[in-house]
């Protein structure tokens, strides 16, 4: 893999050590990641990368956050950019709430169960799936 960045995603996680592991994990895709810690500050990150022409290839979006939750910070998003590509990473998977998010309009749900490995492989191949 070269050195030029892959892809810019944005993390929107509530608990710092998940947002460490998931920027450690995917050191070696060459990301650009930009990292919100509420639903508010996510929307306000996608604003700012939009108006800096930076838009996120890809949306990580926790369930439970402080201030406005996943589902509603997925509705904004979308508002803000209809062609966002928004995905659930939460331990929340298989809930009602988890199928909210879906209905909100985030293309898919990742299950936390499935470990960082195996969030890095499921990240490399919806950024390969966006070419």
């Amino acid at each position: 893999m070269n050195s030029k960045l892959m892809a810019i995603m944005l993390v929107i996680e509530d608990e710092e050590p998940i947002q460490e592991l998931i920027k450690e994990y995917l050191a070696p895709l060459k990301i650009e990641i930009y990292q919100a810690y509420s639903g508010e500050e996510g929307v306000e990150k996608y604003k700012e990368l939009m108006e800096k022409g930076k838009r996120p290839d890809l949306v990580i979006m926790d369930l439970k956050l402080p201030g406005i939750d996943g589902v509603e910070a997925t509705k904004r998003i979308l508002k803000i950019d209809p062609k966002a590509r928004v995905y659930g990473f939460t331990a929340y998977f298989g809930t009602s709430w988890a199928k909210e998010l879906e209905k909100a309009g985030a293309k898919g749900v990742i299950a936390r169960p499935v470990g960082f490995d195996g969030f890095r492989d499921i990240v490399k191949d919806l950024l390969k799936s966006s070419d």
